[in-house]
């Protein structure tokens, strides 16, 4: 199987050049300051690409807080997606992910599998996105630094919905399922536009793992609100 991964990859590369490409990138800040100070930072910044044959997705994500100068938050992940088109709606890709965080179960955790995919719904206003296939994942506990290593099966799910010519709905789900621990992720939310290239968006984040040490919870939430940049294609 990792034969078949890193065998898509080196095509996807080499589709890469002719693809149109589509930057974007998002940012928010909280400040308090008084009898408590309070700092909260996290950013993201996207680049997708597609071209006859080839669709492309890459992403970095960043999360950092502190509060009366200790560090509370400290998160950053990495992810990636090839998918060589099948037809109109069909795909067949490898999606690789990597996460740091300084405040969870887990130091890292980081993945690699195959996807077969297909756009459900696919129109002007509403597109449904799902994709599945196995993999594998590489996790170090924070607790015991013991190293993780097992066979994993990936689940995706995207939906988006243009309420209004200004208003955008989204909900994105991703599901890593293996042996020794199950990740689940989910982000809801809605983007306001301001003008052609900028977005106000308030969104809510659920992280949950399965499998966690004693005294680590199981689940973390984010609740943000950012301004978005992406410059519109002429």
């Amino acid at each position: 199987m990792l034969r078949s991964i890193l065998a898509l990859s080196l095509l996807a590369a080499a589709g890469a050049a002719s693809a149109q490409w589509q930057p974007s990138a998002e940012l928010g800040i909280v400040s308090a300051s008084g009898n408590s100070d309070t700092t909260s930072v996290n950013g993201r910044f996207g680049l997708k690409g597609e071209d006859a044959l080839w669709t492309h997705d890459y992403r970095l994500a960043a999360l950092r807080a502190e509060s009366n100068d200790e560090t509370t938050a400290n998160r950053y992940e990495l992810g990636a997606k090839s998918a060589r088109k099948l037809g109109d709606r069909a795909y067949l890709g490898a999606a690789a992910r990597y996460e740091n965080d300084d405040f969870a179960a887990y130091d890292y955790q980081s993945t690699l599998a195959i996807n077969y995919g297909a756009w459900l719904l696919r129109d002007e206003r509403r597109s449904f996105q799902l994709e599945g296939g196995p993999g594998l994942r590489r996790a170090r506990l924070s607790d015991t630094g013991e190293v993780e290593t097992s066979a994993l099966l990936r689940g995706f799910a995207d939906y988006k919905h243009q309420l209004t010519d200004s208003t955008s709905f989204f909900n994105t789900l991703l599901v890593e399922a293996g042996d020794e621990n199950t990740f689940a992720q989910n982000d809801i939310g809605i983007a306001v536009s301001i003008n052609k290239s900028l977005a106000l968006k308030a969104a809510f984040q659920m992280r949950h793992n399965t499998e966690v040490p004693v005294g680590t919870e199981r689940t973390d939430t984010l609740t943000s609100v950012n301004i978005v940049w992406s410059p519109k294609a002429d």
